[in-house]
């Protein structure tokens, strides 16, 4: 540990009383954060410690525990004192980016950079962002169509995610529901970059999107992405943007209620649900994904070990979706071991993040003959 990563800028510690980061003074040191992150089953990271640090004013922003935290809210849920630790960590993070007072990850600097100038985090050019939509004839938004369907950038330019957008608007159009897509001008929503401390351009990207959905008419918004789901209605909100948003697990389970869609298909096949830390923890929606998968004639829905309130993060969050985890310490891994322990045949999710890690992991670990990863929109749309 150097003398300059642990002196007490001043700066640096307005940051992290702006950003929440004060709060660590109601910590005291019981090391149930540590406990409970999901990092202590795979490696050693010491919650506790950064906090008593933060305390002290002596901030080691040069280690690598500062770009860790996968946000996944179990250390918050389970602090006695309440303690908004991902507040916490934020204002690390944010400290180091706006002040440069230690190293940025290479993969926090590009993806900030590929959202600054493109739009999204994957760099990718913005005229790309509605190829999918064409092949599935979805039209631009214009006023008075009810709903926005807010795609995420993954399902929109990732080529094994593109079949969610396109699953998800076969249903909508199913239903008879009207909607469209912002276009190419839409920009990534910047939850994720957010918790990876880049607040400015996190800010930039709210104004561009309000101003946007605005200048469109839009009242109701449909998302894919927990993420886009959490930052759309809560983050937002706080900057002004007020809109009615729904992740399309509770968007299915509303249609399914009001008999606007009715899966008939039967699909014999042993599900379990992951729960996605955005959609659950973050925002406590556990029963809907639930309620749509038991609609689907044939599915038998198991249950894996970490479910509901204690599910396992699949690792992406703050900002991990940009970065390489070492094999053997992949949370992602862990989730495929316990489906399989379900005895599931298909790992249903309902996040483009855990999409994108669980197919990897089924990859990696050799098990696609054992187990297939499903979006629940895709298994709604093979049932219709």
């Amino acid at each position: 540990m150097t003398q300059a990563a642990v002196a007490p800028y001043q700066d640096a510690i307005d940051i992290i009383k702006e950003e929440g980061g004060e709060i660590c003074k109601l910590c005291y040191q019981c090391g149930t954060c540590t406990a409970t992150c999901p990092w202590n089953l795979v490696r050693s990271f010491m919650v506790r410690k950064a906090m008593h640090q933060a305390q002290l004013g002596l901030i080691d922003f040069e280690s690598e525990d500062m770009w860790l935290c996968v946000t996944c809210k179990w250390c918050v849920d389970r602090c006695p004192r309440g303690v908004e630790i991902i507040d916490v960590w934020r204002s690390f993070r944010r400290a180091i980016v706006e002040m440069g007072i230690a190293g940025i990850p290479d993969s926090i600097r590009f993806t900030q950079k590929n959202i600054s100038g493109v739009g999204n985090p994957q760099g990718e050019d913005r005229n790309k962002r509605t190829g999918w939509a064409g092949e599935a004839g979805v039209k631009t938004f214009t006023k008075g169509m009810e709903v926005l369907y807010f795609a995420c950038c993954y399902n929109a330019y990732d080529p094994k995610l593109i079949r969610v957008a396109k699953a998800t608007a076969k249903i909508m159009e199913k239903a008879g529901i009207s909607f469209g897509i912002l276009g190419n001008e839409q920009n990534c929503c910047g939850e994720s970059i957010r918790k990876a401390g880049a607040e400015e351009t996190f800010k930039s990207m709210v104004k561009t999107n309000i101003e946007s959905f605005n200048k469109a008419g839009v009242q109701k918004i449909m998302v894919s992405s927990p993420h886009c789901y959490h930052t759309l209605k809560n983050e937002y909100a706080e900057l002004g943007g007020k809109f009615e948003v729904l992740h399309s697990a509770q968007f299915l389970a509303q249609l399914i209620k009001e008999g606007k869609i009715k899966p008939t298909k039967e699909i014999k096949k042993v599900v379990t649900l992951h729960d996605s830390c955005y959609l659950g923890r973050h925002n406590k929606i556990y029963d809907d994904p639930r309620f749509v998968l038991k609609s689907i004639p044939g599915i038998q829905l198991v249950e894996m070990y970490n479910n509901r309130e204690n599910g396992l993060c699949c690792g992406g969050g703050g900002g991990r979706i940009w970065a390489e985890t070492k094999k053997g310490e992949r949370f992602s891994d862990m989730r495929i071991e316990q489906a399989i322990e379900a005895k599931a045949n298909v790992l249903a999710a309902a996040c483009p993040y855990c999409m994108a890690n669980f197919e990897d992991s089924v990859v990696t670990m050799d098990k696609g003959s054992v187990i297939e990863v499903k979006e629940i929109v895709e298994l709604v749309a093979e049932s219709l």
